[in-house]
């Protein structure tokens, strides 16, 4: 990284080229620094404003989308926190960090950071990340370990991150592909320490993602990469000591118990209790928002008519972000919240598809935002990614970063 940040001497450069290497890099091991990174990006996109707007505008038609998707959630959240009456802005919070996240893009627009810098601190915080994860797994005995956040939070973003750093192999030359190959497998060896099962279904989303588009793999060294995660994921179910095997075979058991009626209060079976919750709330008023009150009002009358199990009232949220946002936001807020998942998809997906002929440099990236938000959404299919500032905080930053390299590379390859 120091070559790097010599080359680009430029201090608004360097200061966001830093930026891009430490937002994965400190995502797993800090607690402030996705919060820190995001202020950075704030006043980075205030210091080079002047240079930032007309590029912003000459690319409106590419992110126009995106920026409409967030900043209508922004919105909405804004008239339902208005609407209700409730003193707390904690429903607003998130909506807004993840709008003002775009100031990332600004940055990056204007001073055109080194990709070397992303991969090179993507990788590090995997392997950061995976280190924890192994050493309190292993070493110091926690079951279920996450670092200083919650272990299914941890285990899901560390195997997204391995993910993309799988995309990071196209951009890099001879030897050095090894270098995010081993931010691939550490992703997936930290994740197995976290002992996550939803995140796996991620790498299934993520496999028919390079079935598509394996072409761009182009070379040996890629493919093998490629391979590499297969072998991996069957070793870590055959090898009994990674808690693999036993956990998937456990998830089977939970689902038999809970339709046989057998007892729902088993890890699964704790989820099956509250998606039917969710329905049950959601079919009530689908389309309109629920206060936190409201909810808790609901479930407590459910439970006393022996609808649902007491449990239910013990969660903090339903472990699925669709049924949470209909719950809370009905139909249209859950429509708006996905938008901020499809549309960047869409621009990614528009980016590979007008694209096959360009280089790594726009091929990489682009790859990488659609792991990064395909496996958001499959990790939303078991529980809530977004309920924490910190994992929204996270996507959004990465999101936008992502699509500036793409927006930057586009303008070097003259296209």
């Amino acid at each position: 990284m120091n070559n790097t940040l010599a080359k680009n001497a430029d201090p608004k450069t360097v200061v966001v080229t830093s930026l891009v290497f430490l937002l994965p890099f400190l995502a797993l091991i800090s607690k402030i620094g996705v919060g820190l990174c995001s202020f950075g990006f704030l006043l980075a996109a205030l210091w080079c404003s002047k240079q930032s707007m007309p590029l912003f505008r000459r690319h409106l038609s590419d992110i126009r989308g995106v920026l409409i998707a967030f900043g209508a959630y922004f919105i909405f959240a804004g008239l339902v926190v208005l609407l209700s009456g409730e003193v707390t802005l904690r429903g607003w919070e998130k909506p807004s960090r993840m709008l003002i996240a775009a100031t990332a893009l600004a940055a990056m627009l204007a001073c055109r950071p080194s990709r070397r810098a992303f991969w090179l601190g993507l990788v590090a915080g995997v392997v950061a990340g995976a280190c924890v994860a192994v050493y309190q797994r292993w070493f110091e005995g926690v079951d279920r370990p996450g670092g200083m956040m919650n272990a299914i939070t941890f285990g899901d973003i560390l195997l997204c991150m391995g993910l993309m750093s799988l995309a990071g192999v196209l951009d890099f030359r001879g030897r050095e592909r090894l270098i995010p190959a081993l931010g691939t497998v550490a992703g997936l060896v930290g994740t197995v320490a976290t002992g996550t099962r939803g995140g796996w279904i991620a790498i299934v989303f993520s496999a028919l993602l390079f079935l598509k588009y394996g072409h761009y793999l182009r070379g040996k060294f890629a493919k093998s990469a490629a391979a590499l995660v297969a072998v991996l994921m069957i070793a870590a179910y055959l090898i009994p000591q990674t808690g693999v095997q036993q956990r998937l075979h456990q998830g089977v058991s939970d689902v038999r118990t809970y339709y046989q009626g057998a007892g729902a209060f088993t890890n699964v079976g704790v989820r099956l209790e509250l998606w039917k919750g969710a329905l049950m709330l959601s079919a009530r008023h689908p389309w309109t928002p629920s206060s936190p009150q409201q909810v808790t009002r609901e479930l407590q009358q459910l439970v006393a008519e022996g609808q649902l199990q007491p449990f239910v009232l013990e969660s903090e949220h339903f472990h699925n972000d669709l049924l949470q946002a209909v719950v809370f936001n009905g139909i249209p807020g859950a429509l708006l919240w996905f938008m901020t998942l499809l549309l960047p998809f869409l621009f990614f997906l528009r980016v590979l598809n007008r694209h096959e002929s360009a280089g790594a440099g726009l091929i990489a990236p682009a790859l990488a935002g659609m792991l990064l938000v395909l496996s958001y959404f499959s990790f939303g299919l078991s529980e809530v990614i977004f309920w924490s500032v910190r994992s929204a905080m996270f996507y959004a930053l990465m999101l936008f970063v992502l699509m500036g390299f793409c927006l930057n590379a586009k303008e070097t390859d003259g296209r």
